[in-house]
């Protein structure tokens, strides 16, 4: 198959092109590159990989420098019709010679390619022939799968061509109890905006404290939210007791998709399940704006495995319904192999030194506020 690869510099052609693709997905927009280019020093080359002056793939190539490694990552791409033999390994030949060409020692890719639906060894779970062609040819032509998957592999999703009874009856009787739950215990849920943006971080921050995980300062969530949100890529929803905001979630949308990216909650007025409240709201959102799926994002990678991170925010999330979908994840190209073998053995050592040490800042500042 003949391509010939064209560099995009104007945001409207590229994010509607991009959303015309399969496989396409928010973290491939414009604005997520210049995101990632403005808070973690990412840059981003945007390329459309054109067959009879059309666009038949695209990838949103985020590179960076770290000491003396210079990597490369596709997030959530490269975005193409994977079901085309021809053309997936003719973009992935062309995404190893960018690789060469630009003396990186790796580039990850992770396309949003589904390797089998439902938790494994339970009724129903399958996988995904193609996902497994994949996994097969991406070996082959010399990919690893990634010991640094950056974005979640497994997620819950929902149907919403379906109607909202029908998602109802899908959920677990608890859940569809707590859903009601809000509204009769004096829960009211409104549509926030960037004047939300403080209060929005405040219960963000409350949560990481509670939760014990590491968040960014606030200025990184400022463009993370407000970015998108001026650009209709995200919504917040609040949930209120008595006028103050004791829950958000933030839901990021694109194409047919939505994501439930972040979500946050008060110590205070738990019993009154807001976030419940919260996540149906954002359900009937997506399906009002005409989106098809609606992603919870990040399930366990081992589903047998109660120490999980991800184990208890899973049951609260499979309590909604919908199907587990598992995905093949990040793959890495290793353009020098000695220089990945260096940093992969680095980078690990010191990414847990930079948690260790935010984790004590967010615990200090806890205290200094008592």
């Amino acid at each position: 198959m003949q391509l010939h690869a064209l560099t995009i510099k104007d945001r409207d052609t590229w994010n509607a092109t991009l959303a015309l693709l399969p496989y396409a997905h928010v973290l491939q927009t414009w604005e997520w590159g210049t995101f990632k280019s403005e808070t973690t020093g990412w840059q981003p080359q945007r390329i459309a990989f054109m067959h009879q002056n059309t666009a038949v793939a695209m990838a949103q190539i985020l590179t960076r420098q770290e000491g003396p490694f210079r990597i490369m990552y596709v997030p959530k791409g490269p975005v193409l019709d994977y079901t085309n033999e021809a053309l997936r390994k003719e973009v992935i030949a062309a995404i190893k010679r960018y690789a060469h060409d630009r003396r990186t020692i790796f580039i990850k890719i992770d396309p949003d390619v589904v390797i089998g639906t439902g938790i494994p060894g339970t009724p129903g779970a399958s996988t995904d022939n193609l996902g497994l062609q994949l996994q097969q040819e991406w070996e082959q032509s010399g990919f690893r799968f990634s010991p640094d998957q950056v974005q979640f592999r497994n997620s819950q999703i929902i149907d919403l061509r379906q109607t909202e009874e029908a998602i109802l009856l899908d959920m677990k009787q608890k859940t569809r109890y707590n859903v009601r739950l809000g509204p009769r215990r004096d829960i009211t849920i409104r549509f926030g905006d960037i004047n939300d943006l403080d209060a929005l971080f405040a219960l963000y921050k409350e949560t990481a404290q509670r939760d014990d995980f590491v968040i960014r300062p606030l200025a990184y969530y400022r463009k993370a939210w407000a970015d998108f949100m001026k650009a209709g890529l995200a919504q917040a929803i609040i949930a209120e007791f008595r006028g103050q905001p004791i829950a958000h979630v933030i839901i990021f949308g694109f194409g047919k998709r939505a994501w439930y990216f972040y979500g946050a909650s008060s110590n205070d007025e738990r019993h009154r399940m807001p976030t419940y409240a919260l996540q149906w709201e954002a359900i009937r959102w997506a399906k009002r704006q005409g989106m098809t799926v609606y992603d919870f994002w990040g399930a366990p990678e081992n589903f047998d495995d109660e120490n999980d991170p991800l184990a208890g925010v899973f049951r609260f999330k499979e309590g909604f319904g919908g199907t587990v979908v598992r995905r093949i994840g990040a793959w890495d190209y290793p353009a020098s192999k000695a220089g990945y073998a260096l940093y992969t053995k680095v980078m690990p050592l010191l990414i847990s030194v930079m948690q260790f040490a935010a984790r004590r800042r967010l615990h200090s500042s806890e205290q200094s506020r008592q």
